[in-house]
């Protein structure tokens, strides 16, 4: 994935509930914004595949 496509799957893409939709929580420069909105970014830097299952397996 790369791009905006795989932001659903990244724990930084949270709820705002000010806004009422779905955010990149992380702090973007104006470049990076900029590269991002759009779409010439060959992925997101900050992308962290959002894994809710990580600390079950750990008690396990």
């Amino acid at each position: 994935m790369s791009g905006q496509e795989g932001c659903e799957y990244c724990s930084n893409f949270v709820y705002d509930e000010d806004y009422e939709c779905y955010v990149c929580d992380m702090e973007l420069d104006e470049d990076e914004m900029v590269r991002f909105l759009q779409g010439r970014t060959a992925g997101c830097p900050y992308f962290r595949f959002d894994e809710e299952y990580r600390i079950v397996r750990r008690q396990i």
